[in-house]
């Protein structure tokens, strides 16, 4: 209301001023009655032509490039400009205020590892990460815009997403059949959805390899029992002869000792998983190591092969003296069992060029070895070349895998070699950091104490 009434005033002060001039310049030329006027009219349609041309700037800004700045006028029009351009920086302030939101919440999508796709109401893809676009075989980019089950043509999900019953979510599996994956779907807003997928190959792999290992417990355990209580019949329904309960005695001692063991190594390999890592800081002799497993290798040998340790007499291992020499102890032990009589078992300590360094068994176990195809799975629990002779020989089947296991906690790995005929040989290789130089430490120690 101000701004009209200025203007009207403005419009009035014009009229006024253009009849002042024309009345003077009427009286000049001898016509005084109609200079007033015309210069009243003249005046009042000046200043309506300059509002007129800068209501005309503002509108070609308007509908022009708003990048630039508003006319820069006074009064009315000037203060309309400038109100306009401080609306419209607002609004794109608050726009990318908005749009950077957007990007954060996208990022923060892209960054999940489960996949997340956006259908409309019509099943097109509206946006998905790039988890669910390898989950899907699909671009992220491209096939924004194409319906879903043009590009994602399996049955078991096309099926899901027609029949609309989400409250259980669906299992796929990729075409190679090398991952599986869980698909859950939630409505929202006006019959758009969210698709979200999960790779669960390595829970899927766990649960069977939990199922796996309950069932060989079961099995490994099963067999004694049923050989302990079929003597155990056998003692209370017949009449034995002394040398026939000796050896039936004798059986079960066997069995009992079978299970025992069974039961040991899986005490030790739940320890070694639920157990925190070996320390850094707690050094022991190598040389020591080896020469306990070799004294145990003899007495389990009994004078049936050749066993021998050499190395490490200047150098220490950091970790558990316990788990190393358990690891030790379990590939001399599967050397002895496995290598006829007569022949050799090596243990052995090298370092190499890169500061790591190996703990070598070799065997000569001559006419049995390791076929090529079995090397990879080795450390599997329960895993046997072959199964009856590792029970022939008293085998839990676990022994690899508590070595894997500890090699592992100390941040090493095992490697093994073998051929048919030719015997094996089971490296385990331990990284620079377990390892020190005994007289480097002994060096310490001694002018540790020559300060003190």
């Amino acid at each position: 209301m101000g701004a009209l009434l200025s203007r009207a005033i403005w419009a009035m002060l014009a009229g006024a001023l253009g009849a002042l001039v024309g009345d003077v310049v009427g009286r000049s030329v001898g016509q005084p009655g109609i200079g007033a006027p015309l210069g009243a009219a003249f005046f009042v349609a000046l200043a309506a032509a300059v509002e007129g041309w800068r209501a005309r700037r503002l509108l070609n800004w308007l509908r022009g490039d708003q990048a630039r700045g508003a006319p820069r006028d006074t009064g009315f029009w000037g203060e309309l400009g400038y109100r306009v351009e401080r609306g419209f920086r607002q609004r794109e302030t608050q726009i990318e205020r908005e749009r950077q939101r957007l990007e954060q919440f996208l990022s923060a999508i892209e960054a999940s590892p489960n996949g997340v796709m956006m259908l409309d109401a019509s099943g097109q893809i509206e946006w998905c990460n790039s988890e669910a676009a390898d989950h899907f075989g699909l671009d992220p980019v491209r096939d924004r815009r194409q319906r879903v089950t043009n590009l994602v043509r399996q049955p078991a999900f096309v099926q899901f997403l027609q029949v609309g019953d989400f409250s259980q979510p669906l299992m796929l599996v990729d075409p190679l059949g090398r991952r599986s994956f869980s698909v859950i779907v939630r409505e929202y807003g006006e019959g758009l959805r969210l698709v979200l997928s999960l790779d669960v190959t390595e829970r899927e792999r766990a649960d069977a390899m939990r199922r796996d290992f309950v069932a060989n417990v079961s099995h490994e355990i099963r067999t004694p029992l049923t050989v302990l209580a079929g003597f155990v019949e056998t003692m209370a329904s017949l009449p034995l002869t002394p040398v026939e309960r000796e050896r039936v005695l004798k059986l079960m001692e066997q069995q009992t000792n079978r299970m025992q063991a069974l039961v040991a190594d899986l005490l030790t390999l739940a320890q070694l998983e639920g157990s925190p890592r070996p320390p850094p800081d707690r050094w022991w002799p190598v040389a020591t190591l080896l020469r306990r497993a070799e004294a145990d290798g003899r007495a389990l040998s009994a004078g049936r092969h050749e066993i021998s340790a050499a190395g490490g007499e200047d150098c220490e291992i950091a970790g558990s003296d316990t788990e190393l020499l358990s690891a030790i102890g379990n590939l001399v032990g599967n050397a002895v069992r496995y290598t006829p009589e007569g022949g050799r078992i090596d243990l052995r300590f090298r370092t190499r060029d890169d500061g790591s360094a190996e703990i070598e068994v070799a065997d000569t176990g001559v006419g049995i070895g390791i076929a090529r195809e079995h090397l990879p799975r080795l450390t599997e629990r329960f895993y046997r070349v072959d199964s009856s002779r590792s029970r022939e020989t008293g085998g839990t089947g676990l022994g690899l895998s508590i070595v894997k296991h500890v090699v592992q906690r100390h941040g090493g790995e095992i490697d093994v070699a073998s051929e048919p005929g030719r015997g094996s040989r089971f490296r385990l290789v331990f990284p620079a950091a377990r390892l020190r130089q005994r007289a480097a430490a002994s060096g310490a120690s001694t002018a540790a104490a020559g300060a003190a």
